[in-house]
């Protein structure tokens, strides 16, 4: 269960069972699904990039999907899709905070 005060969702593609989630791009599809979900709504060429709201990523080795609240307050029913796929999926999902990568040097 996510909390209300949660700001951001990470979705990871490991089963409750701690099996890797199949296919391996499960979460390029998903975010791909809610890119036109994002501030100010969907505009041509939307669709060619992620939305801020849905970001696939990996952690630890690990293909996960953030999914920010601001989506859950833009687009409730896109907010319970993504929840209702990683349960129905039986994917384990976290609430975090998506960290800036450290600027190179």
């Amino acid at each position: 269960m996510v909390s209300n005060a949660a700001k951001e969702v990470f979705i990871q593609g490991m089963t409750r069972e701690g099996k890797t989630f199949r296919p391996s791009d499960w979460a390029e599809r998903l975010a791909g699904v809610m890119s036109q979900f994002r501030p100010g709504g969907a505009h041509p060429g939307s669709h060619l990039s992620y939305s801020p709201w849905c970001i696939p990523t990996t952690v630890a080795g690990v293909k996960c999907v953030v999914v920010h609240s601001d989506l859950r307050d833009a687009e409730p029913m896109a907010w319970d899709f993504c929840m209702n796929f990683a349960r129905d999926n039986h994917l384990q999902v976290y609430e975090a905070c998506l960290l800036p990568d450290p600027p190179r040097s």
